[in-house]
């Protein structure tokens, strides 16, 4: 299989569907940040212990997931689309409340960063957020599965947590934000 097709050298490229649209399409910047996010959970892993490993191998495939729904028009595949499961928001919230039993309570906005990866959690804690302002853009004109939105706003918290957890497991200052 060829890598490169040079289909996309006008600036345009294809839907799953085969329509073809600006590269700048609000389809692309929904996939298109949700697979920068996926990349980011990739490096983030390399931090991981094996439970938090796996669990950040299930969300880079629920992300692919999500990116495969993200760059079909609704009515318009030409193939059977990935399952979107919900259970999978409930792992996200069965480990988001896991951790924090072990966190101290939090009082303030904290600075991010601490660690290599405390800082490597909170990039990736970002760009979930921006992947879903785009996705939330999109579903403003176009038909989103809900799972979506709820799954990317439910990530960001696990992201927010979990780096607070990595602060806690490399003995990294949480510091406080104090406005000036």
């Amino acid at each position: 299989m060829k890598i490169y097709t040079k289909t996309g050298d006008t600036g345009k490229t294809s839907l799953l569907s085969g329509k073809r649209v600006e590269k700048y399409h609000p389809r692309l910047h929904a996939y298109g940040t949700t697979d920068e996010l996926n990349s980011w959970i990739g490096l983030l892993r390399e931090y991981a212990n094996a439970e938090t490993k796996s669990q950040l191998i299930t969300i880079q495939e629920t992300l692919f997931n999500i990116g495969s729904h993200l760059a079909a028009e609704p009515g318009e595949q030409k193939f059977t689309m990935p399952t979107l499961r919900q259970e999978r928001i409930a792992e996200l919230e069965n480990a988001i409340d896991a951790m924090n039993l072990s966190l101290p309570e939090l009082r303030n906005f904290i600075l991010p960063g601490g660690h290599s990866s405390v800082a490597q959690c909170h990039i990736a804690r970002t760009v979930c957020r921006r992947a879903e302002r785009y996705v939330v853009e999109l579903a403003s004109t176009d038909q989103i599965p809900e799972f979506i939105v709820v799954y990317l706003n439910r990530l960001s918290d696990y992201l927010f947590v979990l780096a607070r957890k990595l602060a806690l497991d490399n003995r990294a200052d949480e510091i406080a934000w104090k406005p000036s």
